[in-house]
């Protein structure tokens, strides 16, 4: 019979032992936050050990961090965009060991080989189109949006995702048939 085994989290720790010191500041962003990391991680990884594995990391950066405060004033942008690039680096560490899986919201037609396609092309965009093409497509944030999270321009989010829709396409290109 086989034996469940059960991870432990940063949420059933708190749960566990309510002793633990953690800054309320902290606490208040996870409870208020943690759903909306882990979604996030999830659309990315497209596996829930993955995703918690994520939403781990991306509570334990902020709470070493230096600025914890400066982050926590704008939390959700700081927390959603930890949130992608530790998705991010968790596809790139996949892509080492060719087990690279990814699964979004695509239309039934596509295979999982075009998933998969999809993730090692993702991890080879620089950080910030990565960054940027995750929030606009899979996030569903307009350019506008993004510009106001990141600090930067509209039009320059928008030549960043044109110009990362063109890479991704020739990547994919064998994929994407006639549709590219």
């Amino acid at each position: 019979m086989r034996k469940e085994v059960r991870r432990r989290n940063l949420q059933s720790a708190l749960k566990e032992e309510p002793g633990i010191a953690i800054p309320t500041e902290l606490e208040l962003a996870f409870r208020a936050h943690h759903g909306m990391v882990f979604r996030t991680a999830y659309r990315i990884t497209g596996n829930p050990a993955d995703a918690e594995d994520v939403l781990q990391v991306v509570f334990l950066r902020l709470l070493r961090r230096e600025s914890t405060a400066e982050a926590l004033d704008n939390h959700e942008s700081y927390l959603r965009r930890a949130a992608i690039n530790a998705s991010l680096d968790v596809i790139r560490a996949r892509q080492a060991d060719r087990t690279v899986e990814l699964t979004t919201d695509f239309p039934r037609e596509e295979t999982p080989e075009l998933r998969q396609a999809l993730g090692r092309a993702l991890a080879q965009l620089q950080p910030r189109p990565a960054e940027i093409f995750a929030l606009r497509f899979l996030e569903g944030f307009t350019n506008s949006e993004i510009g106001k999270m990141l600090g930067i321009s509209q039009v320059l989010v928008a030549v960043i995702v044109h110009r990362t829709r063109q890479q991704l396409r020739k990547e994919l290109g064998s994929y994407l048939g006639d549709r590219s």
